[in-house]
């Protein structure tokens, strides 16, 4: 087992598990998403049609190469990416779900059961496919974590679990050449990631 992409996993989990800290702002924000699903609409003929926004579509250049090496980091990003960002995706999709449903419950001994309960479920269902991530793979996904939920891991271990944890894991991860506090930047040093999420968005890769 590669103990960085324990740190990965770790950090990962620790997201999912987090003490359900703006549960009510992120509850209100859920239930006001449900309310936009109304949608108006038009009678054309006897026809209803619905009037629908539909989402933006970024339209992108392909990547232009500098020299091989180049070519060679873009397309290896490329399968990175593919296996990381739906982690990081699903990361933040369940920290919406858990802090929803735990604002629901009324005490913190529900809480905590409620807490358990998902806890082995993620073990059972990613902790080995996340324990499996290469050196590269670990690093990218904390960085995802960072684009997808808007908090740096550092941050987020913190918040939920506590200084202490954030202080140790940090440590290791320093060890390993890496930094829980590093932040995603879309526009300098992530751009090629950037690109490639784009481009895997609009079905381009």
């Amino acid at each position: 087992m590669r103990r960085f992409a324990e740190i990965a996993y770790v950090v990962w989990a620790l997201l999912l598990l987090g003490n359900g800290l703006a549960a009510q702002s992120r509850a209100e924000d859920l239930t006001r998403q449900r309310r936009e699903l109304y949608t108006k609409a038009k009678v054309v003929d006897g026809d209803t049609i619905p009037h629908i926004l539909l989402g933006e579509v970024v339209v992108m250049k392909p990547w232009e190469f500098k020299n091989q090496r180049e070519y060679n980091q873009y397309h290896r990003l490329v399968r990175n990416i593919k296996v990381t960002l739906p982690y990081a995706r699903l990361a933040a999709e369940r920290l919406e779900l858990y802090n929803y449903e735990m604002s629901l419950l009324k005490t913190e001994k529900q809480r905590k059961a409620y807490l358990k309960e998902a806890e082995q479920e993620l073990f059972a269902e990613f902790e080995a496919p996340l324990r499996k991530l290469t050196f590269s793979q670990g690093r990218l996904l904390i960085k995802l974590i960072d684009r997808e939920t808007g908090a740096s891991s550092y941050r987020l271990i913190q918040d939920y679990k506590g200084g202490v944890p954030a202080f140790f894991w940090q440590g290791i991860a320093r060890i390993f050449g890496a930094n829980l506090k590093s932040e995603y930047d879309a526009e300098v040093e992530d751009k090629m990631v950037e690109h490639i999420i784009t481009m895997i968005d609009n079905g381009a890769l």
